[in-house]
C-alpha cells in the first residue's frame, strides 16, 4: 500500500504539467486557446529565436561532429573570376587574352593587395580603430605613391 502523501509546494510557479487534471477542468483543446496567458506554459519551437539565443538552424550548437552547414575554405583569390579578370583588361584597352595569363594575374593582385593591406591595419591599429575607413585606404594609396582620385575631403565641398 503506497501512503497518499501530501502535495509538495512547487518549485515552479504556473500550472503543473504532468498532474492529472480535476473532472472540471477545461479539456487540452481549450486551453490552448488560453496560450497567450503568461502563466500557462508553452513549449519553444527550437530555433525559432522566441526570446532565446540559441544557433538554431546554424548548426553550431553540438559540438564538430553535428555541425551541418561548415563554410569551406577555399583560395579566396578564385574569387576573381576570369570575367573579373577579362573586364578589367577590357577597360585597360587589351583585345585578347592569353588562357595561362589568369592564374598570374591573380598571384599579381594577391601581393599587391597583401603590401596594402599591411599598410592599412596598422594605420588603423595605430589610430585605436577596429573598423577600416575609406580615408586610411586612400592615405594608405597616397602613401605608396599611387594616389586614388576623387575621395579628398576638401573636394566634397566643392561639388555639393
Amino acid at each position: 500500500m503506497v501512503k497518499d502523501r501530501p502535495p509538495q509546494p512547487s518549485q515552479f510557479g504556473g500550472v503543473p504539467r504532468f498532474v492529472p487534471r480535476p473532472s472540471g477542468a477545461p479539456s487540452s483543446s481549450a486551453a490552448a486557446s488560453n496560450s497567450a496567458s503568461p502563466s500557462v506554459p508553452r513549449p519553444r519551437a527550437s530555433g525559432l529565436g522566441l526570446g532565446q539565443s540559441g544557433l538554431g538552424g546554424k548548426g553550431l550548437g553540438k559540438g564538430q561532429a553535428f555541425k551541418r552547414h561548415r563554410k569551406v575554405q577555399r583560395d579566396t583569390i578564385r574569387g576573381i573570376t576570369k570575367g573579373d579578370i577579362r573586364r578589367l583588361a577590357r577597360r585597360g584597352g587589351i583585345k585578347r587574352i592569353s588562357g595561362l595569363i589568369y592564374d598570374e594575374i591573380r598571384s599579381v593582385l594577391r601581393s599587391r593587395l597583401e603590401v596594402i593591406m599591411k599598410d592599412v591595419v596598422a594605420i588603423v591599429e595605430h589610430r585605436g580603430g577596429k573598423t577600416v575607413s575609406v580615408q586610411d585606404v586612400v592615405f594608405t594609396l597616397n602613401r605608396l605613391g599611387r594616389p586614388i582620385y576623387g575621395f579628398e575631403p576638401h573636394m566634397r565641398m566643392i561639388g555639393g
